[in-house]
């Protein structure tokens, strides 16, 4: 988590049990933190300490849009589907657990939890001893300060030299440095999970394009390397949305089945971006032309709401695309929320969401899985 004020400081009450102060300190950040992780998360943990559980499960998939596999937020979900009495779902979340930490102590007790209680009664009685609150997730760890960090390192430092590791001059006389720098880089962000396993091998290099079938795209043995290779490059930099246009150029062409599936074990590492983090930009005149090359795709678009339909888990309505200046109107688009927003009509608004090509009588159109919207005054709907 970054040195962010207030999320650290909802993190410390967070760690100090103090829920209520944190959902208070949260709850009116909701525009600012739009499409955050972490805020996502402290709020729903906080919800699910308090036992406000149809908003920790809000949160906790708003959390889960943005990192799919992160193995807090499955766990955050495993225990509400497992106190509604969903047991396979909640099966299924700690088995995804366990595929990438199969020493994970709270899921490993879980699924013991659950063959031991396998009846619904038995589970029922469990939880009311209030067995399932061990079973939460563990809240985020607190980012050391500025002054902690620099505490550190001169700690760190003024060992080196007491212990003889390091040359500096003081005074005039020479103390030795080692040729490597010893403290760390704390903006680098490193090699992305998933660039080593979707490198291409020797075989699905041998025979990269399939020999008849009905294509969308046909494409040459180079198109399909190079296309694969941008996808990665873009992946490198953090530019997921233009790695699955390249992506979803080579899912619907004839290239082999073996470098489909690679295509699409890169696409299960991406991430769901926030507003603040959304660096590849598509406009609806460029997604309405081939919307099967941006599926999945996330986009920010302005406009206005039409059509407004509010349940207590979701929302839709249409967006007037460009209409936010009442001047101009690029399309109509099919928007849905699986969580209640409360929007006013009258005023425009920003969606980002992910797009989802629909087949029609007429042809291709587009739809978008809302992920978060930015409105004046708008807030999270609270479920009843």
């Amino acid at each position: 988590m970054k040195l962010d004020p207030i999320l650290t400081k909802a993190t410390r009450l967070l760690r100090r049990r103090n829920y209520d102060r944190a959902i208070k300190l949260l709850e009116p950040e909701v525009n600012r933190y739009r499409g955050i992780f972490t805020y996502y998360y402290i709020l729903a943990l906080s919800y699910l300490h308090t036992g406000v559980f149809n908003l920790a499960f809000t949160y906790f998939k708003l959390a889960r849009d943005i990192k799919m596999r992160d193995p807090l937020v499955l766990l955050g979900l495993a225990v509400l589907y497992l106190r509604r009495g969903e047991t396979d779902r909640a099966v299924d979340f700690y088995l995804e657990v366990q595929d990438q930490d199969d020493k994970n102590k709270i899921a490993n007790k879980a699924l013991k939890v659950i063959r031991k209680y396998s009846g619904t009664e038995n589970l029922s009685a469990w939880i009311e001893t209030g067995g399932l609150a061990k079973l939460f997730p563990p809240p985020p760890l607190v980012p050391p300060s500025k002054a902690g960090i620099l505490m550190v390192c001169g700690g760190l430092l003024i060992g080196l030299v007491l212990s003889g590791g390091l040359f500096i001059k003081i005074k005039g006389i020479a103390v030795p440095v080692p040729a490597f720098s010893f403290f760390p880089s704390f903006s680098s962000r490193g090699e992305r999970d998933g660039l080593i396993t979707s490198a291409l091998d020797a075989t699905e290099r041998e025979e990269p394009v399939q020999v008849g079938g009905s294509y969308r795209y046909i494409l040459t043995r180079t198109q399909v390397f190079a296309a694969y290779e941008d996808a990665r490059k873009f992946f490198t930099k953090y530019q997921d949305e233009a790695a699955k246009v390249a992506l979803n150029r080579i899912l619907e062409s004839n290239a082999s089945d073996a470098i489909k599936t690679k295509s699409r074990l890169l696409m299960s590492y991406m991430e769901v971006p926030g507003f603040d983090t959304l660096k590849d930009r598509f406009t609806y005149k460029e997604v309405y032309q081939e919307p099967v090359l941006y599926r999945d795709c996330h986009v920010i678009w302005r406009g206005m709401a039409t059509n407004l339909e509010v349940l207590q888990n979701a929302t839709s309505f249409n967006l007037l695309v460009g209409y936010d200046t009442r001047s101009t109107l690029e399309g109509i688009v099919a928007v849905n929320f699986d969580f209640a927003v409360s929007l006013n009509p009258e005023q425009p608004l920003e969606v980002l969401g992910r797009i989802i090509p629909v087949s029609t009588e007429k042809g291709q159109d587009i739809a978008l899985q809302g992920v978060a919207l930015h409105q004046a005054g708008l807030r999270l709907g609270r479920g009843k």
